[in-house]
Order: C-alpha cells, then structure tokens, then sequence
C-alpha cells in the first residue's frame, strides 16, 4: 500500500499544504508563543543574573547544539523552563505538560525532571545510576548552570524554532521512550 500524503488548507497563505508540512507549522507558531512568553518571565539575579528566562532558554539551546548531536536533549535544552512563564515555582511539571501532546515523551520527561540534580541530587543519582536518564539529566543541568551569562551572543528566537524543528520527525515521535 502507498503512502498517502494528506493536504490541508493553510489559511494564512490560501494554498494547500501536506498534512506533516501543517503540523510542523501549527508545533512551530505554538513554540514560538510559548517561547515568547518567557522574555516576561522575570529571573532572580542572584541565580540568574541574565534576568530573562527567553535569554537563558536560548544560551541552554545553544550550548547544546555545540555539544550534542541529539535533537532529544537539544529541544530539551530550549524548552526546560517553558513553564515559567505560566506558573514559576511548578515550571518543571507545567512545561512538561504544555508540550506532552506534540513532543517525545523522553523530551517532557527530561524537562518534568530537570530540577531534580538540584533538589534532590543524592536521591537522583541513586535512583538513576548508570542509566541514560542519568547521564541526559546531567547534561541537561551543566548546560543550564552554564546559560547564565549576562552578555551571551544568542541567535533569535525564530531561529532556533526553526533550527530545532529540521528535526520534527524525531521530536515530535511520541512512541519514543527511555530504555
């Protein structure tokens, strides 16, 4: 049986567009929202002396695109404090919930989790020693630590969605699990 390629109607352009070419549009412009939202997301200076949380979402991003090849741990990376700009002290959970319909579970996972070297780090370690949870999580929180500059050069906000999204098919998997 051949693959059928559905089309549907992109309003803003009066054109037709293959179903997938629409879903990666509708991901991007609700990221973009989301993303958007965390210049208002006002940080402590004593922990974040770069004072935006769009700012450091962004130096996250592009620490892990200078050092991983993974899209899984690079939207991560982007999206670990979406939450902050709905609800700041449950961030972790809240952004992990914002995008569990349209992103990998390992990807909700990572960001649900991504406090946890902080808050709990002896108990996490245990937990998930030897593991890829593990090993992800560290990564997760070294670029975050590191993300903190207050003079960064950061791409912008479009392009790192788009940038992130060349990599939809693998995100956006949603029968992906850890091992």
């Amino acid at each position: 049986m051949k693959n059928k390629v559905t089309f549907t109607r992109n309003s803003q352009h009066g054109n037709f567009l293959p179903h997938h070419a629409q879903d990666i549009l509708s991901t991007r412009q609700y990221l973009v929202s989301l993303l958007e939202d965390l210049q208002y997301a006002e940080e402590t200076s004593i922990h974040h002396p770069e004072s935006d949380a769009l700012f450091h979402s962004l130096q996250v991003y592009q620490l892990a695109l200078a050092q991983t090849d993974d899209p899984i741990l690079q939207c991560a990376a982007l999206l670990h404090d979406i939450g902050k700009s709905i609800d700041y002290p449950d961030h972790a959970n809240v952004g992990a919930d914002a995008i569990e319909h349209c992103f990998s579970p390992k990807i909700c996972w990572l960001i649900r989790h991504h406090l946890d070297l902080l808050t709990h780090p002896k108990r996490t370690r245990k937990r998930w020693k030897g593991s890829a949870r593990l090993m992800d999580l560290e990564k997760i929180r070294r670029w975050d630590l590191q993300g903190r500059e207050v003079d960064a050069e950061v791409m912008d906000l479009t392009t790192a969605v788009d940038s992130l999204l060349r990599h939809h098919t693998i995100i956006s998997d949603l029968s992906t699990h850890y091992e």
